[in-house]
């Protein structure tokens, strides 16, 4: 069977799961547009797909900037004639309780998962709807469900992506496809953000069973090579060893 190639945009692809799409996606030969801050990783990334023979360009992106993201997509437009597939994967975990008073934090992972997100749809749903369709494929996170302590406010956020995420895919039509992907715990650099101390202890414990990030990548490229008829609405991907 021929596998249709699309137009794919992914931002955060610089590492952990937005990298491990990108490598993913560019085996299947969709032609790619990569988006992070660190050019540095993007540009590397972007030379080792491209020199296993795959289709790849990468531009700086900060999902917190509208603006930003908007030219991220006429970029891709601008290189490939079309976008047919947003992935919206950039996000940020600095967990911490509530009494701590982190509200900088706080800020930080509602502009950067929530606000990101509805950039991307922004930016990319009037293309997708000039040119007859698309895909969104928002990465959410196990926390779109359950709320665990130190991750309120996070999970606040990925509740957030979950419900914006349903609208989208009612209001769509059918013409525009919609994705929520919601992982488990997975290897990433999201703990890495976690400056509270008793936080980022029981994060070392909770990431024992990580799954590597390649598993929710072949989640993101399953939705994907779903033909026009069908859209997969929602995936989580666990551990086998997690409870949660």
């Amino acid at each position: 069977m021929t596998k249709t190639t699309r137009v794919v945009a992914i931002t955060g692809a610089s590492s952990g799961i937005g990298e491990a799409t990108a490598r993913r996606l560019a085996t299947d030969g969709h032609q790619l547009l990569l988006g992070a801050r660190r050019t540095a990783r993007l540009e590397k990334l972007t030379e080792e797909i491209t020199g296993a023979g795959g289709t790849a360009a990468f531009r700086r992106l900060d999902v917190t900037d509208a603006a930003d993201v908007r030219a991220f997509v006429s970029a891709a437009r601008e290189h490939y004639g079309r976008v047919d597939a947003m992935v919206n994967n950039a996000g940020v975990m600095p967990l911490s309780p509530l009494q701590a008073l982190r509200t900088d934090e706080w800020d930080r992972m509602i502009d950067v998962n929530v606000r990101g997100v509805l950039h991307g749809i922004a930016a990319a749903l009037p293309v997708m709807r000039a040119q007859g369709g698309g895909h969104f494929v928002n990465v959410a996170s196990v926390g779109a469900y359950e709320v665990s302590p130190t991750a309120a406010v996070y999970c606040a956020t990925k509740f957030a992506v979950r419900a914006i995420s349903e609208g989208l895919r009612q209001e769509s039509g059918g013409d525009v496809r919609v994705t929520l992907v919601s992982p488990g715990v997975t290897e990433s650099e999201l703990a890495d953000s976690i400056a509270d101390p008793a936080a980022r202890e029981a994060m070392r414990t909770y990431r024992s069973v990580a799954l590597p990030a390649s598993a929710i990548a072949e989640a993101i490229a399953y939705a994907l090579s779903q033909p026009a008829e069908v859209d997969v609405n929602e995936i989580v991907v666990r551990p086998a060893a997690s409870a949660q």
